[in-house]
């Protein structure tokens, strides 16, 4: 039986998962599962919460079929795991959802089946901690009666341009035989085409090093910035005139949250102090990049200081609160500590974000978002986030929340230097 007439299940149906159960339903029967039943319910009536789908491509998936029933997943073959890896507070890698979703595989799994993981993982997590449960689980054996693969996903949610078909898919395989089966599998979606790394080890590797490397980098442009700041020099201006030679890295400072570019390196460095090496670089990025929200929060206290603004009592409006601009994305991110930090000097925080679920917020962070900010209220006004409804807005408009005295803080350069008062 070749990969082409197998049944193919998704387990997980977020970001990744949803883009990947439609692709795969425009061509081969695919069970797209989740465990939340709201969310079923909503794709099967044509709605994305995520706005990564629209209802017209759902509608073209007509091999798709989604359930929150684990029994329904018995009648696949082939099963892609695509559910969160979050860390937990104390910024250590929580495998729950990958553990738990290898529970449920067990259940169904059958001779011949492959499991395929695209979350991201450290190198060896995918033999090490969810082949074991899938084996106890089902009373199968590993490379004899069921096999294992590992795709990375590269998801980039809120791109419209560079989409899952368009972007080219690592893949692996436990077996040489299934490692070729699963890169024609996703070979038959991607149109960029796919990479076949020599072992599930090293495409592992290859995923949770893409984002370290991004995370380092803009660490090294956030101190800079930091840098700059203290010499008086815009850091903006500084990396256009580097930007000139050809080979200097576009990167640009700013709150680095997500599920991937602030949360991978910590998968890398949980395993390299499991092996006995402790990492560096890789954490001293991240201790950088953490703390930058905290940061931002004393740059406009001290803005308002100078201003002879009173800090205790005072009113602050923030502009956005997803971990990047035009979805609704709201996993890490690290807005939430600019307002925690304004909250802790006694500071009234409002925020306002079009594209988030109000309930969603309340519960992820208990943040109660306004509909219509006040107009001249604030004392400071930090646009955080760069929707384009701000920048359609324009900054002239954006500083009219403030009283005639207040900073106006652009995180993100949105606008020209002569437009606010203070950025990174």
């Amino acid at each position: 039986m070749t990969s082409e007439l197998k049944t193919i299940a998704i387990i997980g149906l977020g970001y990744v998962g949803l883009p990947l159960a439609v692709e795969f339903g425009k061509r081969r029967p695919v069970i797209g599962f989740d465990i939340n039943q709201g969310r079923i319910d909503a794709l099967r009536a044509g709605r994305d919460s995520t706005l990564e789908v629209s209802e017209d491509e759902l509608g073209e998936a007509s091999h798709l079929s989604f359930t929150a029933d684990p029994a329904d997943l018995a009648a696949a073959s082939v099963y892609i795991v695509t559910v969160p890896t979050p860390i937990d507070a104390h910024k250590r890698p929580d495998l729950t959802p990958l553990i738990k979703a290898s529970e449920t595989l067990g259940r169904v799994l059958k001779r011949g089946d492959i499991v395929i993981y695209e979350s991201t993982v450290y190198p060896g997590a995918t033999e090490e901690d969810c082949v074991p449960v899938l084996e106890r689980i089902s009373g199968l054996t590993f490379n004899k009666d069921f096999f294992a693969g590992y795709s990375p996903e590269r998801i980039n949610p809120g791109d419209k341009t560079h989409r899952l078909p368009d972007i080219r898919k690592v893949t692996s395989g436990s077996t040489p035989e299934i490692a070729e089966e699963v890169d024609q599998l996703y070979a038959s979606i991607i149109t960029a085409g796919t990479y076949k790394a020599e072992s599930i080890r090293v495409a592992e590797a290859a995923k949770v090093i893409e984002n370290t490397q991004r995370d380092l980098n803009i660490a090294l442009i956030n101190e800079l910035a930091i840098i700059f700041n203290k010499m008086g020099i815009d850091t903006e201006a500084v990396l256009k005139a580097a930007g000139t030679k050809w080979n200097f890295l576009p990167f640009r400072p700013g709150l680095v949250g997500g599920h991937c570019i602030g949360v991978d390196p910590y998968y890398l460095t949980h395993k390299a102090e499991e092996i006995g090496y402790h990492p560096q670089v890789i954490l001293a990025g991240r201790r950088i990049n953490d703390g930058m929200g905290a940061y931002v929060a004393g740059q406009l206290v001290k803005a308002m200081l100078k201003r002879r603004i009173q800090v205790d009592g005072a009113r602050v409006l923030v502009l956005g609160l997803t971990f990047k601009e035009n979805c609704p994305d709201l996993r890490n991110t690290r807005v939430v500590d600019v307002v925690r930090e304004l909250q802790d000097y006694g500071i009234e925080v409002d925020v306002h974000d079009p594209w988030v679920d109000p309930t969603e917020v309340q519960h992820e962070y208990g943040l109660e978002l306004v509909k219509t900010p006040e107009l001249e209220a604030y004392d400071g006004v930090i646009l955080a986030v760069a929707h384009h409804n701000y920048r359609e807005t324009g900054a002239k408009s954006l500083r009219r929340y403030g009283r005639l005295d207040s900073v106006f803080c652009d995180l993100k350069s949105v606008f020209t230097r002569g437009e606010s008062d203070l950025r990174l």
